[in-house]
């Protein structure tokens, strides 16, 4: 499996941007997905993900109401559509799959694959 993450790049503070995650050597549709982040300096944080089906998602605190994250199976790709990006948002954004389950998890552990990351900064 490889998943190829796409879409980031430097935007101002109040600007959006909306990141890819599509796969490659399997089809997704069973499987949760999840976007995580990495700034200099820090672990890897959870950021949002969604269940196979795409009927639930869930979010860390920070992005609630900002970010959005979605799926399309037919495409076999991911989406995280963030608005209202602050400088605080900058990192290096990962997409991850954990496959064949129904739990979502929000640890990296969890996660099989993951994706190479696409730098997001906002300037101020």
């Amino acid at each position: 499996v490889q998943l190829q993450a796409s879409g980031g790049g430097l935007v101002q503070a109040g600007g959006s941007l909306r990141l890819s995650c599509a796969a490659s050597g399997r089809t997704l549709s069973r499987d949760v997905m999840g976007w995580f982040r990495q700034a200099p300096g820090k672990e890897r944080e959870f950021v949002a993900a969604i269940s196979w089906s795409g009927s639930g998602t869930y979010y860390a605190d920070f992005v609630k109401g900002r970010f959005t994250i979605s799926r399309d199976n037919a495409k076999n790709t991911v989406y995280l559509q963030m608005n209202s990006l602050k400088p605080e948002d900058t990192a290096v954004y990962y997409c991850a799959a954990d496959i064949e389950t129904i739990v979502v998890g929000t640890r990296s552990h969890e996660y099989d694959y993951w994706g190479q990351g696409t730098q997001v900064t906002v300037s101020s």
